[in-house]
């Protein structure tokens, strides 16, 4: 399946090269590039997309621009140009992705900014980690992690449940999701939902949404997805004692 982002430059019916005439001396280069470069993506996309941030790099004249998916491209300070990739710094040990980092502290600070009263949070005895995953409740392996629930509060992995309805408002989970996060023993009902047993039906104004649209916006496209402490999105289900290890508790 094609990312929002291939089918814009495929609607647009260009690669990376965007016409924009040339800032004039003197302006604010990020102000005058955002409206420059909203200008052709919004139009490319029918507007199913916009620009959420623009910044500087290290590099003189190229700038990160975020669209609101959460994809990152980079662009010229001209405007004529915008390409898609990770962006590297050789070092003498190797090479460094400054892309990589920037996804994580982005997605970190992101999680970071929901209220953990909008969570359905798991915590053991004593904490060691903590995750947050993005979760269906008919999802097969959401489940299957589920089921190991107790091994991770054994292993002292907090576990910080946000919604994730694979499909939005239309996922056949949508309702079962609206349910669990009103009603009032969450913790008793997500594990019921994702035992396959019937819940009684609940409404409310909940979160489900807002998780959902967050969860685009890390580029998250399946489920479990679990964001570690350092902001890194890891897709699918890892076993508990494998999961421990890859949070450095061995």
């Amino acid at each position: 399946m094609k990312s929002i982002l291939q089918r814009l430059f495929i609607v647009s019916g260009i690669l990376f090269s965007v016409s924009f005439s040339s800032l004039a001396l003197g302006q604010d280069v990020t102000a005058d590039l955002r409206d420059k470069l909203n200008a052709s993506i919004v139009l490319a996309s029918q507007n199913q997309l916009q620009i959420s941030s623009i910044k500087a790099t290290a590099l003189p004249d190229i700038f990160e621009v975020e669209l609101s998916t959460g994809e990152i491209l980079y662009s010229h300070s001209s405007g004529d140009y915008l390409f898609a990739g990770d962006m590297y710094k050789t070092e003498v040990t190797g090479l460094v992705n400054l892309s990589s980092d920037t996804r994580q502290l982005r997605n970190l600070a992101k999680v970071q900014a929901v209220s953990e009263d909008e969570m359905i949070i798991f915590t053991p005895d004593e904490v060691k980690a903590t995750i947050t995953v993005f979760t269906d409740v008919d999802c097969t392996y959401c489940r299957a992690l589920h089921g190991e629930i107790d091994d991770l509060m054994d292993l002292g992995i907090e576990v910080r449940y946000m919604a994730y309805p694979r499909g939005g408002m239309e996922a056949g989970s949508y309702d079962k999701m609206i349910s669990v996060w009103c009603a009032e023993d969450r913790h008793k009902r997500l594990t019921q939902a994702k035992h396959g047993q019937n819940i009684p039906a609940r409404e409310c104004e909940s979160p489900v949404l807002d998780h959902y649209e967050l969860g685009n916006q890390l580029g998250i496209s399946g489920t479990p997805a679990l964001v570690f402490p350092d902001g890194r999105v890891i897709p699918g289900y890892v076993e508990a004692p494998r999961l421990a290890a890859m949070l450095g508790l061995n």
